[in-house]
């Protein structure tokens, strides 16, 4: 039997019981769906994380303040002034294979106001040098420079969410903005990173100042710790997590035993997501497997009562000549078509599925050409694994016995 003619007589058989093909379609449809949609959500936090990672540095180590309620900072700042300049320059010199050291610090504002227009966000004073430790793509004008800090220049780098709300359409850098009471000029406008780790892209609402301008400009709470963050580079000659011990050490000794602060490990934080990622796939893998099992049962159904219904036209083609084979690759080919055009409309519905997660969840999902191909691929694999027992079956039917049937 030619291919062309076993194609078209299972079209023929298909569309003659449509509603039967119809839902076995669905099942086959759904899994691919489930399928897809788990595999553009295992890529999308993936490749958040990695974001995340990327911006903080696979060679940084970072130190962050911790928060406290009220009821335990005044007894905590006796102790410990938290993160501040003693420390970049004890790790400076004594931790090994240190490259820069770059401190990070906040105060609280009461809004952001420019052309009339308001907005909410963070301010953050960081070194010239910050931009070196922690990625801050520009889209438009440059960064803060050593110029700015050294004479306490009230300008600022705000994101992408800041400039469209208070800028709208038009040119941010050389405009002026209020922080709180300080008037700040914009000498730069960072790439919008909303695509990425929720982490990395709250840099959309953040306004960077030149770290001398908000120690000098702004006032902070005498409890607050004069650092927030402090991200220490090193050169590559040394592994991460052996400063992280070294950098400890230290710190406990500068802060009297107190561990008002954590120690951050991209590194380490990279090993524990690729953990976390085969974990995912083994789940995703085993749910995915179900939905396209019980898809494959619907087809396999399906076929077996095509064969019962058709036994009398198979043993008339037996009868007339045809061989076994014959009769196999034909059921074959019906339980092909049935998987595969499941799975096509199964890749439609989790591409939808995909977007309507992104869109209402805001939470990144990515569609990669080997998860179409995988799902595609596995489900035409399932369509002929379930169609094999029906088509083996039907052509081991005696003619004799066949003819017979009513």
């Amino acid at each position: 039997m030619r291919t062309s003619d076993a194609v078209l007589f299972a079209l023929e058989n298909l569309a003659s019981h449509r509603l039967r093909t119809g839902l076995s379609t669905l099942g086959m449809m759904f899994g691919v769906a489930a399928v897809i949609a788990m595999l553009a959500i295992g890529e999308g936090a993936q490749r958040q994380t990695l974001a995340m990672i990327e911006r903080m540095g696979i060679h940084n180590v970072l130190i962050v303040a911790k928060e406290f309620p009220p009821s335990e900072i005044l007894d905590i700042r006796k102790k410990s002034q938290g993160l501040s300049g003693r420390d970049v320059t004890a790790i400076t010199e004594a931790v090994p294979h240190v490259e820069l050291v770059a401190p990070k610090a906040t105060v609280a504002i009461s809004g952001i106001i420019a052309e009339g227009q308001k907005t909410k966000g963070s301010l953050w004073g960081v070194t010239y040098r910050h931009a070196e430790v922690t990625r801050l793509p520009l889209e438009e004008g440059r960064f803060i420079d050593e110029m700015d800090e050294r004479v306490h220049a009230q300008v600022c780098v705000i994101g992408a969410d800041i400039r469209r709300d208070l800028f709208l359409d038009t040119i941010a850098v050389g405009q002026v903005l209020k922080v709180g009471d300080v008037w700040l000029r914009v000498v730069g406008v960072l790439r919008n990173t909303s695509a990425e780790m929720n982490a990395a892209s709250a840099g959309n609402r953040a306004i960077y100042t030149p770290l001398t301008t908000l120690v000098h400009k702004f006032e902070a709470k005498a409890t607050d710790s004069p650092y927030q963050e402090i991200v220490v580079k090193l050169d590559g000659r040394s592994a991460p997590h052996e400063a992280q011990a070294v950098i400890d050490g230290l710190l406990k000794q500068l802060h009297n035993g107190v561990e008002d602060y954590d120690i951050i490990v991209p590194e380490a934080l990279l090993a524990q997501n690729r953990e976390t990622q085969r974990i995912f796939s083994i789940v995703m893998g085993c749910i995915a497997g179900i939905s396209l099992l019980v898809g494959g049962i619907g087809i396999m159904n399906i076929m077996l009562a095509s064969v019962f219904e058709q036994t009398r036209e198979i043993g008339v083609r037996r009868a007339v000549g045809a061989l076994r084979r014959d009769i196999r690759f034909q059921f074959l080919i019906e339980s092909f078509l049935v998987a595969c055009s499941g799975g096509l409309f199964g890749v439609a519905l989790g591409l939808l599925i995909s977007r309507v997660i992104a869109n209402s969840a805001g939470w990144p999902t990515v569609i990669t050409p080997s998860a179409v191909l995988l799902a595609t691929g596995v489900s035409g694999a399932v369509g002929l694994f379930s169609g094999l027992y029906p088509a083996v079956r039907a052509s081991k039917l005696d003619p004799i016995v066949a003819l017979q049937h009513h």
